[in-house]
C-alpha cells in the first residue's frame, strides 16, 4: 500500500463514515486511499474525478475502481461523496455546484483538508446548502467535516463559469476564455507577459505550448502566424479546456492535450514555449525543471528552439547549459528572465 497522506489518514480513522452503496471521490492524491476505501466497500461502486491528470494516470490502476479525468463530474447517482479540499477557492465553489447536481436526495459529502488549506471555511461556504453540519475529527493538522440534507444543483454546466477576458499585450489584443482553477484564472499573469512580449519570430512549423493554461500563449503566436500549429498540453483537464475554448474563439488551428510533463507529447516541434510551474511549494523545486528540459530536447527538431520564461532568482542557466550546452538570455530584469535554447 502507497503511504498515505494526513487528510487519507484522518479519514480512515473515520471508517464507519465511509460506507455508501455508490461512491464518489473528488480531488484524490497520490496514496493508498482509493485501495483502502475499495476494501471497506467491496460490493459499491466506487468513482474517483479528478482535475488533475497526473493523479488520474497514479490511480488508473486501482483495482475496480473508476477513474475519471474531466472538467465535470460524471453520473448522477452518488450517496457518498469525498472531497479533498483543494488550494483554489473558485475551483472549491464550482465543484461543490458539480457535486450537488450530481447527488441523490440523501447523500452525505465528506469534506477533508490539512488546516493551512483553509478547509475551515468550508461551513460557511455551504451555509444555506446543507441543513446539517458537523466536524467529526481534526488530528494530523486536519479536519473532517460531514454535510447531509443537501439542496441540490439543478444542472451543473460549465458554460456558466466561463469567464472572457481581453488579453492586450505587444501591441496585440484577443479575448480568450478561462474557468475557475486554471493557473491566474481570468488575466495575463506577469510571467507570460514577459515571454510574449520577447517571444521569438516563426512562420511556420509545429508549436507546443506546455503548460497552456488558458492557452494564451498559442493564441498570441497564432494570431501572428496563422500558418503555425500548434499542440498545448497541461496537466490540469480544466486549463485544457480553457484552452480549447480559446483557441476556438480566435480561429486558432491546434489542440489541447492532457500531459503529466512531456510523458503524453508525441513529435518533433520547431518550438517548445512556456511559461512553465517549475516552483511548487515553500521550497524551490528544481526537479521539474530538469525533468522538462531534459526531455523537452527530444521533442525539437534539429533546428527547433526551446524558450522559457521563469523567475530571475531561480538558478536555471546551469540547468540550460547541461542540457543544451548553450543558451542566450534573450530578457531579465530584477523578476523575470527570459531564456532560449
Amino acid at each position: 500500500m502507497s503511504v498515505l497522506t494526513n487528510p487519507s489518514l484522518l479519514l480512515l480513522r473515520n471508517s464507519e463514515a465511509l460506507t455508501g452503496k455508490s461512491i464518489l471521490v473528488v480531488n484524490f492524491v497520490q496514496d493508498g486511499f482509493l485501495t483502502e476505501l475499495k476494501r471497506l466497500n467491496p460490493q459499491s461502486k466506487v468513482t474517483a474525478f479528478s482535475y488533475n491528470h497526473a493523479n488520474g494516470e497514479f490511480a488508473k490502476n486501482t483495482k475496480d475502481v473508476d477513474v475519471h479525468v474531466s472538467h465535470t463530474i460524471p453520473g448522477n447517482d452518488y450517496d457518498l461523496v469525498i472531497l479533498y479540499y483543494p488550494k483554489s477557492k473558485p475551483e472549491l465553489l464550482m465543484a461543490l455546484d458539480n457535486i450537488r447536481s450530481a447527488i441523490t436526495d440523501d447523500a452525505e459529502v465528506l469534506v477533508v483538508g490539512e488546516n493551512k488549506s483553509g478547509v475551515k471555511s468550508i461551513e460557511k461556504q455551504l451555509a444555506g446548502k446543507a441543513e446539517f453540519s458537523n466536524k467529526i475529527d481534526s488530528a494530523k493538522h486536519c479536519v473532517l467535516y460531514s454535510f447531509a440534507e443537501i439542496s441540490k444543483h439543478p444542472h451543473f454546466d460549465i458554460t456558466t463559469y466561463h469567464k472572457k477576458f481581453v488579453v492586450n499585450v505587444a501591441d496585440t489584443e484577443f479575448t480568450a476564455i478561462s474557468v475557475p482553477g486554471v493557473f491566474n484564472h481570468g488575466s495575463l499573469d506577469i510571467g507570460t507577459k514577459v515571454l510574449l512580449e520577447n517571444a521569438p519570430t516563426i512562420k511556420q512549423g509545429k508549436v507546443l505550448d506546455f503548460g497552456c493554461g488558458a492557452g494564451l500563449i498559442a493564441t498570441f503566436l497564432g494570431l501572428h502566424n496563422p500558418a503555425l500549429e500548434f499542440v498545448c498540453s497541461d496537466v490540469s483537464a480544466l486549463a485544457t479546456y480553457a484552452t480549447q475554448q480559446t483557441l476556438k474563439l480566435n480561429n486558432i488551428n491546434g489542440e489541447a492535450l492532457l500531459s503529466d510533463g512531456l510523458k503524453s507529447i508525441n513529435g518533433k516541434f520547431d518550438l517548445i514555449i512556456s511559461n512553465p510551474p517549475f516552483h511548487t511549494g515553500i521550497a524551490t523545486d528544481y526537479t521539474v525543471a530538469e525533468t522538462f528540459l531534459a526531455n523537452a530536447k527530444q521533442h525539437l527538431t534539429k533546428l527547433g528552439k526551446l524558450n522559457i520564461v521563469a523567475n530571475s532568482f531561480l538558478k536555471y542557466p546551469p540547468i540550460l547549459e547541461t542540457q543544451f550546452e548553450s543558451y542566450q538570455t534573450v530578457f531579465k530584469n530584477n523578476k523575470f528572465a527570459v531564456y532560449s535554447s
